[in-house]
């Protein structure tokens, strides 16, 4: 099975941090663009953010423009969610997923996907 695997989710205060992770089962990522999503209850998934292949082009939704940051490490072959200045509204399952080409544009659909990782932003 090629799938990713999500880490670093938990429960944080407003205004708190979480950096998450991304590594992949049994392939590398090093060819792909690779994207957060996440879905909160009864809501449709969105697009956190993506970055490509080389790391050289990112981009990322309104809602958390200026307090997140895509970053990935191909030497580690891992792709890292930094969150910060967390709000009750970031709440949501988050998933990586990778696309099997290396640019985040145009518009297109992912191929991997993990199992997600509960964030939780609550006092």
């Amino acid at each position: 099975q090629l799938q990713l695997v999500e880490s670093g989710g938990g429960l944080v205060q407003p205004g708190g941090s979480l950096r998450l992770s991304c590594a992949p089962s049994r392939f590398t990522l090093v060819y792909y663009a690779v994207g957060w999503f996440r879905r909160a209850p009864g809501k449709e998934r969105e697009r956190v953010s993506c970055i490509s292949s080389s790391g050289d082009n990112t981009n990322y939704a309104d809602s958390v423009k200026g307090r997140f940051t895509i970053s990935r490490d191909n030497a580690k072959d891992t792709i890292y969610l930094q969150m910060n200045s967390l709000k009750p509204e970031d709440t949501a399952v988050y998933y990586c997923a990778a696309r099997a080409v290396a640019t985040c544009n145009p518009l297109g659909g992912f191929d991997y996907w993990g199992q997600g990782t509960q964030v939780t932003v609550s006092s």
